[in-house]
Formats: C-alpha cells, sequence, structure tokens
C-alpha cells in the first residue's frame, strides 16, 4: 500500500500538524512519505526526522526571541573569534566560561583590555552562550544602565527597574570606562550590583583597570564598595593586545596605544589602626 492510496489519512495528519502548530513537520511531510515509500527511511526514521525538524525550528525560534529580549546588538560566536591575534588569552579558559558554570556559581567575570581586543566579542559570545542553555540574560552598556536607573529614579520606578535587572540569569556590562559617569550614576549601579550579589551572574568589560575606577565612577567610596562585591567571586581575564579593528593600520598607530597595560587592582585596605599603632592599644596582644 502506497501513501497514494491513503489520502484521507494523510490529510488528517496534515490538519492533525495544523492543530498542533508544527509548520516545519507539515513542511516535509510529503517528502518524507515519499523516502518511506521509496524505501529510503523506515517508518519509525521518519516520524523521528518529523520531530526533530519541528524541535529544531521551535528551539531557533526560542533563541532568535531571547537574544531579541537580553537586547544583543549584534550576534558573536566563540567560533568566530581570532584567538590567534590575541595570544595572550588563553582559549582553554574561555571555553571553560561557555560551559557557563560561573553562572550557576553567581561569578562576575571580568574582561580587562585595551579597546579593540575583543572583550564585547567576547562577552556577547558568551551571553549567546547562555541563552542558547536557556538562561535569561539582559545585555547593555554602562552608560545604558546608569540613565535606565537614573529615569526610573525620576518617574520613582527605581525598585521595579532594579528588581528587574536582577532577575536575569546574566547581566552583561559593557563598556566600563568608556564614557563618565553621571554624577549619582555609581550609586544606581552599586544599587543593581549589591542587588545581583551573590544571586546572579554577570560579565563585565572594562578597558580600565580596577585602580581607576574612582576616576571612572567619579567616587573613591563607591568605586571600592562595587570592587568589594565585584571581586568577591570572581574571575579576572586581562587580555593584553593590539586593538583588532586596527589591524591593518597598526604602523599608524602609536606603539604605547597599542597594547597599553592596564593599571593592576587596588591592594585590600586594612581596617582599624594604622599598622605600626597596634602596641598602643591596651587591648592589644
Amino acid at each position: 500500500m502506497t501513501i497514494h492510496t491513503q489520502p484521507a489519512a494523510i490529510d488528517s495528519v496534515k490538519k492533525s500538524l495544523v492543530a498542533l502548530k508544527m509548520p516545519r513537520a507539515l513542511e516535509i511531510l510529503d517528502t518524507t512519505l515519499r523516502r518511506v515509500e521509496q524505501g529510503e527511511v523506515t517508518w519509525i526514521e521518519a516520524l523521528d526526522q518529523l520531530l526533530i525538524e519541528e524541535l529544531t525550528l521551535r528551539d531557533n525560534r526560542r533563541v532568535s526571541t531571547a537574544l531579541r529580549m537580553s537586547r544583543l546588538t549584534t550576534v558573536k560566536t566563540l567560533a568566530g573569534f581570532d584567538f590567534a591575534f590575541q595570544p595572550s588569552l588563553d582559549r582553554n579558559r574561555i571555553l571553560a566560561l561557555a560551559e557557563l558554570k560561573f553562572i550557576d556559581r553567581a561569578e562576575v567575570v571580568h574582561l580587562l583590555g585595551p579597546p579593540g581586543t575583543g572583550k564585547s566579542h567576547l562577552a556577547t559570545a558568551l551571553a549567546v552562550e547562555a541563552v542558547k542553555a536557556g538562561k535569561s540574560v539582559a545585555f547593555a552598556t554602562l552608560a545604558d544602565i546608569v540613565t535606565t536607573l537614573a529615569k526610573a529614579e525620576r518617574e520613582g520606578s527605581l525598585r521595579e527597574r532594579l528588581r528587574f535587572l536582577a532577575r536575569a540569569s546574566l547581566l552583561v556590562v559593557d563598556e566600563i570606562g568608556y564614557l563618565p559617569v553621571v554624577p549619582g550614576g555609581g550609586n544606581l549601579f552599586f544599587q543593581l550590583v549589591n542587588a545581583r550579589y551573590e544571586k546572579g551572574a554577570m560579565i563585565l568589560t572594562s578597558n580600565r583597570g580596577f585602580a581607576e575606577w574612582g576616576e571612572v565612577f567619579g567616587d573613591p567610596v563607591v568605586a571600592t564598595a562595587l570592587l568589594d562585591r565585584l571581586l568577591h567571586h570572581a574571575v579576572v581575564i586581562q587580555i593584553e593586545g593590539s586593538s583588532y579593528r586596527l589591524r591593518q593600520h597598526a604602523a599608524l598607530v602609536p606603539e604605547n596605544v597599542r597594547s597599553r597595560p592596564l593599571a593592576n587592582p587596588p591592594q585590600p585596605k586594612r581596617r582599624g589602626r594604622p599598622p605600626g599603632k597596634a602596641n598602643d592599644d591596651p587591648d592589644a596582644g
């Protein structure tokens, strides 16, 4: 018995596929049935193919929707990153991050380096991996986050906005240090970091060393409080290399600009009395 002798049954299957909202299975049904008739695949293989095609379509749609919701302006992949151009970068370390265990541990990944060294590319690629794995992701520049939080504060909806940004499994904050933070912006960002502390993972990209964050946020006290939380459970990756975007014009760029090292992280300050004063304390010892 061939498929041509069972038009009623085939019509019924098509109606069921429409009702079940399985457009891809409906699209390839006739071709798959012909392959069964010609002996290329068995019935069970045909059914498996129909379901795999439909699931693939649905997963692609899910990822596409999630990428739009995350506000990723471009889609980058780890496969598209030129590790050979940045020999200072440990490829295996990045691939380990792509396993996304840092998200489960609510850790903060810091990608530090001069402009053009691939920080945003890597941050975006890791975010895409998280989306594919079904994780909720939010992506924004620091400037956009501060602007959004400042607007919410003026409108009396800051708590709701913080709660929204704290909800994502992964928050990517791009371009820390590229633009000056408006007065009060550091405090607003601290509230967001505090809301996510030990609850949600983050990826931060910056062209400025941690010692410069007081200048970046216009307040050394706020910068210290931010780093206190952002470095507690952290993975710090320093990229020391030239700009990929300027690779074709490297000869025109001064050497000190091509690979300017970032400042070292600030050393933790001792609490209590200054060193050497312990003997002045009657309770010491």
